[in-house]
């Protein structure tokens, strides 16, 4: 019997241990009232594009708000039909019908759990047709005009493929890297390694407290190479407005507050460290659960340089697993354990069970193993050892 319990996540110990840097930004902000806007606020999106090798970050309160305007952003317009996966989190398709879209699914990879290049092109050729020159949805019976790839975990989709896709059928590509702040591509096209969210015409990140880079409350932000978009975005964040109270288009208050950006701020300064941290445990991971053929560890393929936001391992027994796990005092997670398809708010989609297997298959299998910089090799063998027990 483990006696000592064992959490999915820390989120106490990094804070006590930036507790001085932090207590710093919240009395600076504090005595100038500077709570909207400022320097805490551009200093952020400076630092935070150059780590995702991008010309612009725009800062925002979201990660749901950061793919909505990007998408909208792009030129997405009422009635455009954008692709991407059942298999994340509904943020990723709400941003989509918020935008005024028709959200279409692929299937994924099962090795990876992203988007699945071969699917995606399968998509193309039996799924839509080309009416005077444009990809229209057989489903939606409108215009495909973008794709959502969604960086998993803490991985890269497989972008080279997906991208000459987009290109092949004139479509923008917006990245879901709510998920993977400090993940890299390896571009074959471009012979280089890509930073997550610098790949598309615009990309998304959520700094939801449980994150890599997670701020003290919500946040998010779009990253992207061109002006146009950037400008638009703050725009769409601020009401509308480029120049206070004079209103271009109607927008959202979709502002991230300055303290919140001076935490991130802070830590941004050890994200590299701490994703390290978390390859190095989800290595040890994989040396430990080579010992215990029934379970599926995550696969790293020659392309990636994960994060590991999750270790999300895949068994047979699920359910059990889970259970036994709990009793031994071992927090884990499902992620995600209802396929978007089949969830009660896309039943207008008319999707069914069956229609893509492999994401059906995931969710009944997968299993979310505790990963945090702070996890130690003790606790890894204690939850292995348990594992090994089912």
């Amino acid at each position: 019997m483990n006696t000592n319990p064992i959490p999915f996540l820390d989120l106490v110990t990094p804070h006590v241990t930036l507790e001085k840097e932090l207590t710093e930004v919240f009395t600076s902000v504090l005595r100038k009232a500077s709570f909207i806007g400022g320097s805490y606020v551009e200093n952020l999106e400076k630092e935070f594009a150059a780590f995702c090798d991008t010309k612009y970050a725009v800062a925002l309160n979201s990660g749901t708000d950061a793919v909505r305007f990007a998408l909208m952003a792009a030129g997405i317009k009422q009635g455009d039909t954008v692709v991407t996966v059942p298999n994340t989190f509904i943020a990723t398709t709400e941003a989509i019908s918020q935008a005024g879209a028709h959200i279409d699914f692929v299937d994924v990879d099962e090795n990876t759990s992203s988007m699945s290049p071969q699917k995606l092109a399968e998509y193309f050729t039996q799924k839509c047709d080309f009416k005077n020159g444009v990809l229209v949805s057989k489903k939606t019976n409108s215009p495909v005009t973008a794709l959502v790839p969604v960086h998993l975990y803490g991985q890269c989709a497989d972008m080279d493929p997906i991208m000459e896709l987009a290109a092949k059928y004139n479509l923008k590509v917006i990245e879901d890297a709510c998920q993977a702040h400090g993940a890299q591509y390896f571009s074959k096209r471009q012979n280089k390694w890509l930073a997550a969210g610098s790949i598309g015409i615009a990309a998304a990140f959520s700094f939801y407290p449980g994150k890599n880079l997670g701020a003290m409350g919500e946040g998010g932000a779009v990253t992207t190479n061109d002006e146009s978009i950037a400008k638009y975005v703050k725009m769409l964040r601020d009401h509308g407005q480029a120049k206070k109270y004079f209103h271009d288009i109607e927008g959202y208050n979709g502002r991230l507050d300055s303290m919140q950006c001076g935490f991130l701020s802070v830590k941004l300064k050890h994200l590299p460290a701490w994703n390290e941290q978390r390859r190095a445990h989800a290595a040890y991971y994989a040396k430990l659960l080579k010992e215990i053929p029934l379970v599926k560890y995550p696969v790293e393929p020659s392309w990636s340089k994960a994060v590991f936001h999750l270790y999300v391992i895949h068994v047979k027994n699920r359910d059990q697993l889970q259970q036994h796990l709990n009793d031994q005092k071992i927090a884990t997670g499902l992620h995600y354990p209802l396929p978007l398809h089949l969830q009660n708010a896309y039943k207008h989609l008319g999707y069914k069970k069956g229609d893509f297997p492999v994401t059906e298959k995931l969710a009944d299998e997968l299993l979310s193993l505790p990963m945090f910089p702070e996890l130690t090799d003790g606790q890894q063998k204690v939850i292995l050892d348990e594992i090994k027990k089912r």
